[in-house]
């Protein structure tokens, strides 16, 4: 009998390492918009939660239910950190274990930050390792046990910056390698949690911005990363969490965004509160933080 329960116990754990692990979204020699320097990834102290900070090569955590709780929809989680780095566990990990308690796969993104000393072109580091992931993802959607019609991408404050591109943009930003980039990089569906939009002044978050574009980007540049400029009809469904006290991004990047969707007759569901201010999550910290986490289970259960 307890020969039974060691093996039971020891199997739990090899299959939870199995579904939970670090992969290169490239070989090293195979990134684009990179240069090899000494920079190292480190974690920013005095914080309390993991906020990675100089990321040079980018990573993708797979984080993955049972074969029998899973109903075959994945998310790529794209967390938060204003571009200058990720909130690998608020709006990362901790996002993934509740997406696999619904039975949805789980994969969180460690994408490049621009203004890396191994970035060349700022701008085009974070979409690439995006566009790069979810490339990935369904060229492993057997092995994931998910449907590659079903995959969808989250992002939180300037990820929401980032999965907006991602869906929004239709251009390639690198040029495809192997086998994994035949796969289309578009999601299927968008989640959006208080998102930085707009490059626009006035309405943007200007650390964001300054980060991904530099101080004196040119107009074009501006506009073709204002993705409320991008939406059309081929932009997928989307769900939007905002507050109107949040001030460190606008609220307005939300709105902005969510009226190119009615306009361009693209499903949305948008969720405002008064409260709950900037960063919360999944809003378990923040007494007035919004408890969206039903709100979107429900929206979730319903995708078409």
């Amino acid at each position: 009998m307890k020969l039974l329960t060691f093996l039971s116990f020891y199997f739990l754990i090899v299959s939870q390492l199995c579904a939970q692990h670090l992969v290169p979204l490239w070989e090293e020699d195979k990134i684009p918009n990179y240069t090899a320097t000494d920079d190292k990834e480190y974690i920013a102290p005095n914080r309390d939660f993991n906020f990675t900070m100089n990321i040079q090569k980018p990573e993708m955590e797979i984080m993955l239910p049972s074969k029998r709780s899973s109903n075959g929809k994945a998310v790529l989680i794209l967390p938060g950190g204003g571009y200058a780095g990720v909130s690998y566990d608020w709006e990362g990990t901790e996002v993934g274990q509740w997406l696999n308690s619904n039975g949805i796969a789980a994969f969180v993104l460690k994408y490049r930050m621009p203004q890396a000393a191994s970035v060349k072109t700022s701008y085009k580091a974070p979409i690439q390792d995006a566009q790069r992931a979810m490339r990935y993802i369904r060229a492993h959607a057997e092995e994931f046990n998910i449907d590659k019609d079903k995959i969808g991408v989250m992002g939180f404050s300037a990820g929401g910056h980032l999965a907006s591109t991602l869906a929004t943009h239709q251009e390639a930003y690198y040029t495809s390698n192997d086998k994994v980039d035949e796969e289309a990089f578009q999601p299927n569906f968008l989640m959006l949690l208080y998102p930085v939009i707009s490059m626009q002044k006035g309405v943007t978050h200007e650390g964001s911005k300054n980060k991904l574009l530099g101080k004196s980007p040119d107009k074009k540049l501006v506009d073709q990363f204002s993705n409320e400029l991008q939406v059309n009809d081929k932009t997928p469904t989307t769900f939007i969490v905002h507050s109107g006290d949040d001030g460190a991004v606008p609220v307005e990047n939300s709105i902005r965004f969510y009226q190119a969707l009615v306009k361009h007759k693209v499903m949305a569901d948008m969720h405002l509160y008064p409260e709950g201010g900037h960063g919360y999550g999944m809003g378990i910290a923040n007494k007035n933080a919004p408890k969206w986490k039903g709100l979107a289970e429900l929206w979730l259960s319903e995708l078409k």
